[in-house]
């Protein structure tokens, strides 16, 4: 699986990441988990505009899928080629109210369903082109999950947004590369069932036995070096930071 990381920055983007998004590729099959603040400008230099073959929206927070509305208007209003045949789109129940809520003046109830083809998320195993993806939910204000996504006995685990939890070790457990939010710094916030610091990061990496660390959605207000120190201060495999255009082999 090649990890191409469009976006990483956490809450909203940064003058060096848009938010969450992160193009995945198999087998000439191009999957892109969420599409936060900025991703959609930011997709257009790994793939173009309809080259995805399927989205995958961990929760529905605007730093996961507000530029979904405009990627409605690229599949809806193309007018080279015709309007895009629909995408299948995964998420949380209600992802189409909630997209039809934000972007506000659509033709008519149906348009999204034109274009984005609504599968709605829960808890267990299913199949996504060559990929196997597991859902589990996770622990957040709202209803969000973390995947474990493997194909060719190789395995990518995310967390989406999520504070300490039990499942998102089960979910990551002997993962090659396990890519986890960092959003707190450790010492500073402590907000219950909200996000991980770096070394809460660490933690769940260690207990899970994961073969490498990449830590992401760190806002702008938040030193990523002292949360890569702190995972790396309990966690013994490779640390690395997120970058925007930073492309790993899983």
């Amino acid at each position: 699986m090649k990890l191409t990381v469009v976006g990483c920055s956490g809450s909203f983007p940064s003058a060096e990441s848009a938010c969450s998004s992160y193009l995945l590729e198999a087998d000439g099959f191009r999957l892109l988990l969420d599409m936060g603040n900025g991703a959609l400008g930011e997709l257009q230099r790994h793939c173009g505009l309809y080259d995805l073959d399927a989205v995958l929206l961990s929760h529905l927070h605007p730093d996961h899928f507000i530029d979904m509305c405009g990627y409605f208007v690229a599949r809806y209003y193309r007018h080279d080629g015709g309007r895009a045949e629909a995408i299948p789109v995964y998420g949380p129940e209600d992802t189409e109210r909630r997209l039809v809520q934000a972007y506000d003046d659509v033709p008519d109830e149906k348009s999204m369903r034109e274009v984005f083809d609504f599968h709605t998320l829960t808890p267990g195993s299913f199949e996504i082109g060559p990929f196997t993806i597991r859902a589990e939910r996770v622990c957040h204000p709202v209803e969000a999950y973390g995947f474990r996504i493997e194909y060719g006995g190789r395995s990518l685990v995310y967390s989406g947004d999520t504070g300490p939890c039990e499942a998102l070790v089960d979910l990551a457990r002997g993962g090659d590369l396990f890519l986890c939010e960092a959003a707190f710094t450790h010492g500073k916030e402590d907000i219950p069932g909200l996000h991980l610091n770096g070394r809460q990061a660490g933690e769940h990496a260690l207990r899970a036995g994961v073969g490498a660390l990449v830590l992401t959605h760190v806002p702008p207000w938040t030193d990523p070096q002292i949360n890569q120190r702190d995972a790396q201060a309990v966690f013994g495999g490779p640390v690395e930071l997120a970058k925007a255009g930073a492309v790993y082999e899983v």
